[in-house]
């Protein structure tokens, strides 16, 4: 074995079906992103080059911009449920009544197709026979809203499926990453007279840091490249108000024909992905290695 790890063409033989792979799936694809952005192109027809000028375009195209607002947007109320996630997790590891089955019930989300959970909200947000306004007339609320079609609570009222569609998943990786920690250590701290809360919050955090970080990373930069719920429920509507960079681009290239277009919204958004990976690794990094089990 050691003799064929020295050997350099043997590992580059190994190295190479892998690198063909994502050369083909992911390095291709994003230099022709860029490429396509250059050219004034229905997707179909001849090219024409037209150099920067859809980025150029790009720079001033307000309804851009406010699909970038609104992908941050979500991002932000993303990072911010991961609090709420972490919370559960913690209670359901304290080992309390009914931890097993709560556990199953927070993962159903996760076995659902996005356009099915897109279903199933559709029908709970329904202006007339919803569950949601069934509900609210129920306690007296005589102008029910219609959760989709009023530009002010739209995105807000979709981003409540995106974050009960996650909520499973980081919910499963918190649980896995409290799980293990040595239970030596959470028995020390009950001898010292540690209560709950200080394990929680002098122990426990600490130990999972790492897996915090990265889930911040995950749900940031899954909120900006987020599409297909929106795409289903709203189409980016009404007028634009529920509109992410990721719909945006789609309607662009794919309904307006504008390929080119387009590509330019699909690469700015890579690189607006990059810088925001790039400063968020750097925000969370320590200075020293901390403790992971």
């Amino acid at each position: 074995m050691d003799k064929v790890m020295s050997n350099k063409l043997m590992i580059a033989l190994y190295v190479l079906p892998a690198l063909i792979m994502v050369s083909i799936f992911v390095f291709v694809p994003l230099v022709l992103t860029g490429y396509y952005g250059l050219m004034d192109w229905n997707g179909i027809g001849a090219m024409n080059f037209i150099g920067l000028e859809n980025y150029k375009e790009l720079l001033f195209d307000l309804k851009f911009w406010d699909s970038v607002y609104h992908s941050i947007l979500l991002a932000i109320f993303s990072t911010l449920s991961l609090g709420i996630y972490l919370l559960i997790s913690i209670v359901l590891d304290s080992k309390i009544k009914g931890s097993d089955l709560l556990r199953k019930i927070y993962l159903i989300p996760m076995l659902l197709s996005s356009v099915a959970i897109a279903q199933l909200w559709l029908k709970i947000y329904h202006p007339t026979n919803g569950m949601l306004n069934s509900l609210l007339a129920f306690f007296g609320v005589d102008h029910t809203p219609d959760w989709l079609a009023e530009p002010q609570i739209v995105l807000y009222a979709i981003f409540v499926p995106i974050l009960w569609q996650y909520a499973g998943f980081y919910i499963l990786i918190y649980y896995a990453a409290l799980k293990n920690i040595p239970n030596e250590l959470i028995e020390a701290a009950r001898i010292d007279g540690a209560s709950p809360l200080q394990i929680a919050l002098k122990v426990k955090l600490p130990l999972i840091s790492g897996i915090i970080k990265v889930t911040i990373v995950l749900a940031i930069v899954g909120s900006l490249k987020y599409f297909d719920l929106i795409y289903v429920m709203t189409g980016g509507g009404p007028n634009g108000h529920s509109e992410v960079m990721a719909s945006y681009m789609y309607k662009e290239a794919f309904s307006s024909h504008n390929f080119g277009y387009g590509s330019a919204v699909a690469f700015f958004l890579l690189i607006i992905t990059l810088i925001t990976t790039y400063i968020i690794r750097k925000l969370t990094a320590s200075k020293e290695d901390e403790v992971q089990y």
